[in-house]
């Protein structure tokens, strides 16, 4: 038998982080699964209860460097977006750039401005030049870049270096080695004595950007778990004593009656008592037309009531809410999603132990069998083995190119919440799409009007919307919307027959709009229609049919185009609704999409996607609605419609922000040439690190007699720096002409 624990967990700042988390839990004894989540701050843990407890976990993580404590499960909340962590970063990042700038500009300024460096020397001279960057460049090390000693330092005493470590030891050789140069000059060899101080505070000015770019998007990812939350209410109305009174939310029971007034959101799952009112149930569908509720209906927690009242008794409350279920889903299914900075974490792990000891190595070989003096040219090249080792391009890499990717396809109305959606897009194989708001405009219109002989259009329009004008029905409105602006009809009766339809007086004629059945019922006499899965309001004047009103939800103008291009690439195609199988049939014929799965849940969107990844590979899916963002979160990239709900587009990888469907086009090619840059950038800049260490250690110096001073190691490092943003700036162009 398996316990699940959740833990909350701070001083995470990056994917390193929950991946040094996630492996000291998973080696500790009787942990079955492991999952963290850098976005919310938690990790779920399975693990057998005779062989471990939840303190003793969460002790293990505190040790690792990151403090944790056990969530009780009828405590569990959603956190709250942390903003300090962000803004500290933002504060730091700027405070090292204006301490670095100057330093900066004394010392490359003579690179690029002709009698630059002389000007430097006759106005404040070295010592003065060199004790001025000192000082600064030692606040950008104690203030700004404490934190990456603060971290780096404890995990190299522990044996387990991480990116931090090797920028704390790489900055602080660099500053080590020119506060040497500068108060020591008589222990460095002739040629030797120089300052890297600007390469200090540069490589803390840069990884201090990288990491707040990085925080800032791990916050938002929680946003879709606080927004779904957010449906649900904190009070509800509760019989207690025979009158209802308001409950916390928490102390409601399953077989309580609850009350839901008038434009109020749906407390609990339930089933309606007593009352009659139309219920938004888009959260759980994604079809915007209120749904009918009366006496018997099962209602959802969280979806929004009309202007009725209702009745009902609680029939689920908690944890086993429709809507705790999705949170769950989309919780767990973001928990899972890898970062695309973790292959370079991964090697990191590997690559920060092996830098430290050829540095150390490099140290030992000259001090033991190298020229006179031993001790200084031993410094010297441990020094250069550390700056050019140090992850400055590396950390660059792939931050550089999804900035400018996804600048670049922000300009073409693509935006990219999460860089591992870049890694994955282009290489999907399944693209399925919700209907309605997705492939169709997403609201009922008045398609086309069919009247009896005599009739004119905009006369039966005036009838209509005379009665129409009266109801919040949204097939009402839109018949409203059609008609002429100046109605002028007089209305002397008016009745509304809930989820039937509406009868009256109007200039002196009996009016009655609605269903076939309902005309029937009232004894109006019309022939008999079907428009396929389009809806159907007719009207009777006088017990005689005079017109049907054909609604429908127009396919988008461009979804065409779209899904045949896709088809093109080889990509499966598919269809995924909470609409009936005819109405998704009809839409699905007309854009040429094969594979249909109607009349779908929630859950079962989800279920359904992981049956397509088994059978073709890598997915993909385009949505709008709440009831999309389980399989937005689970599939391998989730595309929502910029136009639809905050959930789904919180929940998503990817926002096409104008609800333009070309926008998918835009995304796959941007996807494409930005892991195409980001390759590119890696192999540059773990080739020049596996290339150059050797030449920094000093292999070349018993052949040719030269030794790369750390001067040139942070011109070399700087150069591949500037490789890697130039490459990344390419970018600019892609995905064609904005």
């Amino acid at each position: 038998m398996t316990q699940t624990l959740q833990l909350s967990i701070s001083k995470m700042t990056c994917a390193g982080c929950s991946a040094r988390v996630e492996k000291t839990l998973s080696t500790q004894a009787g942990v079955k699964e492991v999952q963290v989540n850098l976005s919310m701050g938690d990790g779920r843990v399975v693990f057998d209860p005779l062989v471990t407890n939840g303190p003793d976990l969460a002790q293990s993580v505190t040790e690792a460097g990151y403090p944790a404590r056990v969530v009780e499960p009828s405590h569990v909340q959603i956190a709250q977006e942390d903003h300090s962590t962000t803004d500290a970063l933002l504060r730091a990042t700027v405070l090292a750039f204006v301490l670095t700038l100057p330093v900066f500009i004394i010392e490359m300024g003579s690179h690029v401005i002709p009698g630059f460096a002389g000007l430097v020397a006759r106005s404040l001279g070295e010592t003065a030049s060199w004790s001025l960057q000192f000082l600064l460049i030692t606040c950008v090390l104690i203030f700004p870049g404490r934190r990456f000693f603060a971290s780096g330092i404890p995990a190299l005493l522990r044996g387990a270096p991480d990116m931090n470590a090797l920028v704390a030891v790489g900055t602080f050789a660099a500053w080590a080695y020119s506060t040497l140069a500068l108060f020591v000059p008589q222990i460095f060899p002739v040629g030797t004595r120089v300052v890297y101080f600007e390469a200090a505070g540069v490589i803390t000015t840069l990884i201090l950007l990288g990491r707040w770019l990085e925080t800032r998007a791990a916050g938002r990812t929680g946003a879709a778990i606080r927004k779904l939350a957010g449906l649900s209410v904190k009070e509800a109305m509760v019989k207690r004593a025979g009158d209802f009174v308001p409950v916390s939310l928490a102390d409601v029971v399953v077989g309580d009656v609850l009350l839901a007034r008038s434009g109020e959101r749906i407390a609990v799952d339930g089933i309606v008592m007593d009352g009659q009112s139309y219920v938004d149930e888009s959260m759980i569908t994604g079809e915007p037309i209120p749904v009918s509720k009366s006496e018997g209906a099962r209602i959802v927690g969280g979806t929004v009531n009309g202007t009725g009242a209702l009745t009902y008794r609680a029939e689920a409350v908690g944890q086993d809410t429709v809507l705790s279920q999705i949170i769950e889903i989309v919780r767990s299914a973001q928990a899972a999603k890898l970062p695309i900075q973790a292959l370079v974490n991964k090697i990191t792990l590997i690559f920060v132990p092996v830098i430290m000891a050829v540095a150390v190595l490099t140290f030992l070989v000259w001090l033991l069998v190298g020229p006179d003096p031993a001790l200084p040219l031993a410094f010297v090249a441990a020094t250069s083995v550390l700056i050019i080792a140090c992850p400055c391009a590396m950390g660059l890499a792939t931050p550089m190119s999804i900035t400018v990717g996804t600048g670049r396809a922000a300009q073409l109305g693509v935006l990219f919440r999460r860089g591992d959606a870049l890694q994955q897009l282009h290489k999907v194989d399944v693209v399925a799409f919700d209907k309605t708001g997705t492939l169709t405009q997403g609201r009922p219109s008045l398609e086309t009007i069919e009247l009896a002989d005599g009739w004119h259009r905009d006369e039966a329009l005036r009838y209509a919307a005379a009665l129409e004008v009266r109801s919040d029905h949204p097939i009402a409105q839109c018949i409203v919307a059609a008609a002429p602006s100046d109605v002028g009809f007089e209305v002397t009766q008016y009745n509304a027959v809930m989820g039937q339809g509406v009868q009256g007086v109007v200039n002196g004629r009996s009016v009655v709009i609605g269903r076939q059945r309902f005309l029937a019922e009232s004894g109006a006499a019309m022939p008999a229609f079907d428009h396929g899965d389009q809806t159907e309001i007719l009207m009777a004047v006088d017990q005689e049919w005079v017109a049907t009103f054909v609604i429908s939800d127009p396919v988008k103008p461009e979804a065409v185009e779209v899904i045949a291009e896709l088809k093109s690439a080889g990509k499966h195609v598919a269809l995924l609704t909470g609409d009936n199988e005819r109405a998704a049939r009809s839409v699905a014929g007309v854009l040429g999409i094969e594979t249909i799965h109607a009349s779908l849940l929630p859950d079962q969107k989800a279920s359904v996607m992981e049956g397509l990844r088994a059978a073709h590979g890598r997915t993909c899916f385009v949505g709008d609605g709440i009831n999309d963002a389980p399989v937005l979160a689970g599939a391998d990239v989730g595309i929502a419609i910029g136009t639809g709900t905050d959930v789904a587009i919180e929940s998503a990888d990817v926002v096409l922000m104008s609800g333009d469907l070309t926008g998918v086009q835009s995304a796959f090619a941007i996807s494409a040439a930005t892991m195409r840059n980001i390759r590119q950038n890696l192999i540059w800049a773990f080739g020049y690190n596996v290339g150059l260490i050797p030449v920094a250690a000093g292999v070349l110096y018993p052949i040719t007699g030269m030794l790369l001073s750390p001067m040139l190691a942070a011109g070399a490092m700087a150069l591949s720096s500037v490789f890697v943003v130039s490459n990344a700036l390419r970018l600019r162009k892609a995905g064609g002409t904005s």
